[in-house]
């Protein structure tokens, strides 16, 4: 029972964490209210090249918040075989 419990409870853990690994998409930079230290949303404008998406990420702390920088990285579809 001890053992069943502790599987349920790292599954649960588990399922938590990866969900919040996955970075959101949104249309326009401005709609990015409360960026965390880390985090990376997609921001899809049209700013960067065909093939492409802008990535910004919450790249460390100041004084007045988390500072933010911004990429282009290659837009990955549906994956196929």
């Amino acid at each position: 029972m001890q053992l069943r419990r502790a599987t349920c409870l790292s599954l649960l853990i588990s399922l938590a964490l990866a969900s919040t690994a996955h970075a959101a998409t949104v249309g326009r930079e401005q709609d990015i209210v409360d960026l965390k230290l880390g985090q990376r949303v997609l921001v899809d404008d049209g700013t960067c090249p065909a093939g492409q998406v802008k990535e910004v990420r919450g790249a460390k702390m100041t004084d007045k918040g988390v500072s933010r920088t911004s990429a282009c990285v290659p837009r990955y579809g549906p994956k196929t075989k």
